[in-house]
């Protein structure tokens, strides 16, 4: 992303044309590193984002809703108190410098001086700042008093650009015909190095277009030409660049201010879904390992009682030959009629033969109750392991804001978190749905919804799974007819896209909803069939039209 001071001079200079004589009506900050402007044109409302974030940083439109926190942060409440209702002057850039200056009037009972918001675009060391006649009136991010910085930022101090790079300024042409005089070695990299302001993807940019003649002409007319053709490089579907000039293969746009809008919107909603798989997978993940060493404990108690009747048999031997033993004896060798031969037994000396025989039996029987005990608690953490494996399937399958919303209804039911995420109330998420050669495919976003598919489906209607795999259930309605392999395959890859194997020849079972049963008492999205055949599932073949 070239935030550089030769593609933010181009986006000051349409966001001045966009904003100028708009009004300030809403300011929100919806997390520390970004402010919202909301600002009326006299046509419509624009959602202006002021980013600050090392990775985001710039100043672009927002066209998602934004729920800001229930008590707005002091910088915030700062920038209403002077920018609410200003009227926006201009956009500029400062000098060559990566600082957008908006110049705001405000009318208030506080101040009627104008305003200037400084946006400073420098990764890290991003910022957002507010200054009335060249003081600070605050920023997002401050400076503290006893801190050793080459640059103070704090109320009442005067505000001061960052310190020049040693680098030739463009706008200085003079200076420029100088250092491109001693151009040499790859062109792109020296302009990065040698001319401030440039990004080494517009450094070579430039570099690319250059075709002989006076270079400093040639590069100062590039940089200052006032010419756009946005546009936005992908790589499978997913923006990784933009730029102000156009670059082959990539997509146009008419402004920059709408490849910006389109290129942080999807990257931040890209953010926004990670981070939220992250944070579901973490409450299911940690159930799974709860599970895991429940598993591991019942395992290892099994273990210590699978000697149950060692103990039985040792206890009976020493009862039918309780003349041969007497107290104080550490051990004994006694017939075995059960192995044949002898065996030895350990015994008690502090304890009568009796005595030890009777501690035998009594062991045993705990043992055995053990066991009893045990059997039940296997099968039960087996199958809630089982369930949470299906879970994880679920969420890591999850491409769609309703995927997500379900898988998230559905952790929050099993109480692997206590509240759910915060949202505006909608109505509740549906299967996803395809059409295939006019056969309608339903698809669980969850195990409840694979449920309910399972109880509201027609006896011929088609059900689907992915085979020794955690997946979605998809139905396949038939409305009576003959189902043609063609569709039998896209019912198939789309559990096998929705499921937690690899690869694009994922078994997946196939069968009538009539041969699927739903066990009393067992765990959701759990079933049993049979009258099965098996397919071949491809990710790649699932119909586009799904929903």
């Amino acid at each position: 992303m070239p935030q550089d001071a030769f593609t933010l001079r181009l986006s000051a200079l349409e966001l001045d044309k966009l904003l100028a004589g708009g009004k300030v009506n809403k300011i929100v900050q919806p997390s520390r590193d970004e402010v919202a402007l909301s600002i009326y044109t006299g046509k419509k409302v624009l959602k202006l984002l002021l980013n600050t974030n090392a990775q985001d940083c710039g100043a672009y439109f927002d066209t998602g809703e934004t729920e800001p926190p229930a008590t707005p942060p002091g910088f915030c409440m700062l920038l209403r108190k002077h920018l609410q209702g200003a009227e926006v002057l201009s956009v500029a850039l400062l000098g060559f410098e990566r600082i957008m200056v908006f110049t705001l009037r405000s009318a208030s009972d506080f101040s009627d001086a104008d305003k200037t918001l400084y946006l400073e675009v420098m990764g890290k060391y991003s910022n957002l700042i507010l200054c009335e006649q060249g003081v600070i009136l605050g920023a997002l991010k401050t400076t503290a008093l006893d801190e050793n910085a080459k640059r103070m930022i704090f109320p009442n101090l005067p505000y001061l650009p960052p310190a020049r790079q040693e680098k030739a300024d463009p706008s200085d042409f003079p200076a420029l015909q100088d250092v491109l005089s001693k151009a040499s070695g790859d062109l792109g990299d020296f302009l990065f190095t040698r001319v401030s302001g440039l990004a080494p993807s517009t450094a070579h940019l430039i570099a690319e277009g250059y075709r002989g003649g006076d270079l400093a002409q040639y590069v100062f007319q590039y940089i200052f030409s006032d010419m756009v053709c946005p546009c936005v490089v992908e790589r499978d579907g997913i923006p990784v660049d933009f730029h102000a000039r156009g670059v082959e293969g990539a997509r146009p746009f008419e402004t920059l201010a709408a490849a910006q809008s389109y290129f942080y919107m999807l990257r931040r909603e890209r953010k926004a879904t990670e981070g939220r798989r992250r944070s579901l997978l973490q409450a299911v993940n940690a159930a799974i390992k709860k599970n895991e060493k429940r598993l591991a404990q019942t395992l290892e108690k099994r273990k210590s009682c699978e000697n149950a009747e060692e103990l039985r048999i040792a206890g009976e031997l020493i009862t039918a030959n309780l003349h041969l033993l007497t107290r104080g004896m550490r051990g004994a060798k006694l017939e075995n009629w059960y192995a044949g031969g002898t065996t030895e037994v350990a015994l008690d000396p502090r304890l009568t033969p009796s005595e030890n025989a009777q501690s035998f039996f009594k062991r045993y029987r705990k043992a055995k109750r053990t066991l009893e005990m045990l059997g039940p608690l296997e099968a039960e953490t087996r199958a809630e392991l089982d369930y949470l494996r299906s879970l994880s399937a679920a969420v890591s399958s999850a491409q769609e804001r309703a995927d997500f919303d379900s898988c998230e209804e559905e952790i929050f039911a099993a109480g692997l978190v206590k509240t759910p995420r915060p949202r505006k109330k909608e109505a509740q998420s549906k299967p996803r749905t395809y059409v295939c050669e006019g056969f309608t495919i339903l698809s669980g976003r969850n195990n409840l919804q694979n449920d309910s598919l399972v109880r509201s489906a027609s006896p011929n209607d088609l059900w689907l799974h992915a085979r020794a795999h955690h997946s979605t259930h998809a139905v396949v309605k038939t409305g009576g007819r003959q189902v043609p392999p063609s569709v039998k395959t896209a019912a198939a890859a789309v559990c096998a896209q929705y499921s937690d194997g690899n690869g694009d020849r994922i078994p997946v079972d196939c069968t009538l909803i009539k041969y699927v049963k739903k066990p009393r008492g067992s765990k959701a999205g759990f079933v049993t069939y049979s009258e099965f055949e098996t397919l071949l599932g491809d990710p790649a073949l699932v119909p586009p039209c799904g929903q």
